[in-house]
């Protein structure tokens, strides 16, 4: 499998084939319920402490995949709100 065709199937690339963040079809009230949403505050500072000692070159092998689920729920929820950004925009 080509390098390309590797990538095609990682879960972001399939998320982002999914979502389609680039169309504006969200309704208003889901576009806003989207915007609203965010971490907990144990959440945050879990994230800090992780990246914290990813900048230290200090986390365990399970720190490392906790810390690759955050920044990968992150990365969802962006995408999430670029489509909700889209659709509002698009509305005005």
């Amino acid at each position: 499998m080509n390098a390309t065709a590797a990538e095609a199937r990682t879960e972001a690339a399939i998320w982002e084939r999914t979502i389609k963040p680039e169309e504006a079809d969200l309704a208003p009230d889901s576009a806003r319920f989207f915007l609203r949403l965010k971490q907990s505050t144990t959440d945050e500072a879990l994230l800090a402490e992780l990246s914290a000692k990813a900048r230290r070159g200090e986390l365990t092998a399970a720190e490392s995949r906790e810390l690759d689920r955050y920044l990968e729920m992150g990365w969802f929820l962006e995408t999430v709100r670029s489509k909700a950004r889209c659709s509002l925009r698009y509305l005005s």
